[in-house]
């Protein structure tokens, strides 16, 4: 067998919408290394102090939370692929304004716009997955989305270090156009909508519904775990003494074993019984992370850790979209994800008070302790989401 068909064996079997949605989702990913420069460009461009640039920056994040809402409730109104494209096109009208703006209220204001349509793509995106995709091979699908966001990562952080001695103005730019660009492809490569009658499970429907909820609930304090790693890490190597670069071949080595860890998610294990390995391994990497002393170390850390993060982002999205009904899928998904925006927000709060208080060891004992209770409460959550 050669060395691509090896690659590609955990996702053979996989419809052409799933590798069309993949590749668009990673260019567009590759193309986002703009939003680094944000918090740069009203820094230095508009001359905004940092309280006020941290209110900008913060304004964008919360935005993305109905952003997110947003773009569940077009998907199963009008359907994913316009709901994909008009979530693209938003972000390239936002981008482009930024890069035109003189006036600090401009920029703001289109940071604000570029918040409210950031997250429309997901929810359609990972619906559409699960439309066109049995339930059994939901993980291996949601694991290529994982893997090609995690490499397209990694490229995002080079292509922002080699282009940021670019105005940064034309960041934006390219940003938008690369915005553009996968509108095209999804516009010409997704299936025409489907046109769907009104949905029954409406929003107030979709929040009833106790087992999401306990999704949710779950899903947000794996969430704000994942997202502590990512803000955490480079504190912490600080504080050890390491050099910044250490953060960039901690990324690389993560999107690496993410990608060789994908023929793991055909082992035969349910959801639940994959999350608790999912855990398992999430804690071992913390509780090697909160002794670490020197890069090598970070790395076995890292490549623990980032198994365990492979089980756990494709399950939990298996089972949100396992939960919903064929005609608000797209809602159930976009409910789910708000744990991000949730852990995205109060992430940094927890790390930096905990860094401060207990230091490194004990930010990663104190995480550890939380994927270990995870891993134990798996039967409980198997309970709560079994269907009536």
């Amino acid at each position: 067998m050669s060395a691509t068909a090896t690659l590609i064996a955990p996702w053979r079997g996989l419809t052409r919408t799933v590798w069309v949605l993949v590749a668009a989702r990673a260019v567009n990913r590759i193309g986002a290394f703009s939003l680094s420069f944000l918090a740069i460009v009203l820094t230095v461009e508009f001359g905004a102090s940092l309280s006020r640039t941290g209110f900008v920056v913060a304004l964008f994040g919360l935005a993305t939370i109905p952003s997110r809402l947003l773009g569940g409730f077009l998907a199963d109104r009008i359907g994913r692929r316009r709901t994909i494209v008009l979530g693209l096109t938003g972000c390239a009208v936002a981008q482009l304004w930024i890069a035109a703006s003189t006036t600090l209220w401009s920029v703001m204001f289109a940071a604000i716009v570029l918040g409210l349509a950031f997250e429309i793509y997901e929810p359609p995106s990972q619906a559409t997955i699960a439309d066109v995709t049995e339930p059994v091979d939901r993980p291996a699908a949601y694991g290529l989305l994982g893997s090609a966001m995690a490499v397209a990562g990694v490229l995002a952080g080079l292509l922002a270090a080699a282009v940021s001695h670019w105005d940064l103005r034309w960041l934006f730019v390219a940003d938008a156009i690369t915005c553009l660009a996968c509108a095209v492809l999804v516009a010409l490569a997704l299936p025409t909508d489907v046109r769907r009658e009104r949905v029954p499970t409406g929003g107030v429907a979709v929040w009833r519904d106790h087992r999401l909820l306990w999704l949710l609930a779950s899903g947000t304090v794996f969430a704000t775990i994942y997202m502590q790693l990512i803000v955490g890490v480079p504190l912490t190597l600080l504080e050890h003494g390491l050099p910044a670069s250490g953060t960039g071949i901690i990324l690389a080595v993560s999107a690496v074993t993410m990608i060789l860890a994908q023929r793991l998610l055909r082992v035969q294990l349910d959801d639940f019984q994959a999350m608790r390995v999912g855990y398992v391994l999430l804690a071992a990497g913390l509780i090697v992370c909160a002794f670490a002393t020197s890069l090598p170390i970070f790395l076995l850390a890292t490549a623990f850790w980032s198994v365990g993060e492979t089980f756990l982002l494709t399950r939990y999205l298996t089972q949100a979209a396992g939960l919903a009904p064929d005609d608000g899928r797209a809602q159930y998904l976009a409910v789910f994800g708000l744990c991000w925006g949730v852990a995205t927000t109060i992430a940094p709060l927890i790390v930096t008070r905990l860094l401060e208080t207990v230091g490194p060891e004990g930010l990663w004992l104190i995480n550890a302790a939380a994927a270990i209770a995870l891993a134990a409460a798996q039967p409980l959550l198997r309970t709560r989401l079994a269907r009536a």
